[in-house]
This record gives C-alpha cells, sequence and structure tokens, in this order.
C-alpha cells in the first residue's frame, strides 16, 4: 500500500461533518468578507464578530439561531449600496447616582 493512500483515509477519516446550522454560519460568514470587502474597515469587524461570538457553546442553540437570523438581517444592510458605516451597540455599565 502507498503511504500517501494511508495518509489520504487518515484525513478523511479525521474530518468532521458539520451540521446544518454549522454550515448556514459558514456561509453567512463567507458572505460577510464578500459583502465587507469594498466598503474599508468591514473586515476587522466582521472577523472580530464571529470569532468573539465562536466561544458560544454549542449547546446554546436558540442563542445561536437568534444571531444567525440577526446576522442575515445585518447582511442584507451591510449589502445595500448606500451603506457606509455600521453602527454598534454598546454595553455601558449603569452610572450611580
Amino acid at each position: 500500500m502507498d503511504p500517501r493512500d494511508r495518509f489520504l483515509g487518515k484525513q478523511c477519516r479525521s474530518m468532521t461533518r458539520h451540521s446544518k446550522l454549522q454550515k448556514q454560519i459558514l456561509s453567512l460568514y463567507r458572505a460577510f468578507l464578500k459583502a465587507g470587502k469594498g466598503k474599508p474597515g468591514f473586515l476587522p469587524r466582521i472577523q472580530d464578530e464571529f470569532r468573539r461570538n465562536a466561544r458560544i457553546p454549542r449547546t446554546d442553540v436558540m442563542h445561536i439561531e437568534y444571531l444567525l437570523r440577526r446576522g442575515q438581517r445585518q447582511l442584507e444592510q451591510l449589502r445595500d449600496t448606500n451603506t457606509k458605516q455600521m453602527g454598534t451597540f454598546v454595553k455601558t455599565r449603569l452610572e450611580e447616582w
């Protein structure tokens, strides 16, 4: 047996299959990268957002699905030719009176 065949066999077996939800998220990420390419400053923001949300436990499906729907709406806004910048919602600490 050729050693390359063994390597390829091991490599194929070690590759994991993605769930439908994971495929949707990867597709959304690619679409964001494509849409943000022509707009300055968007790519780092997109990458940071996806990296931050990658830490959400896989078992928190409701939260992940919510973020997926929110991301789809944001993508539509980003694709709009009139979009020049992206707004943010920042959590602020309540000040004591």
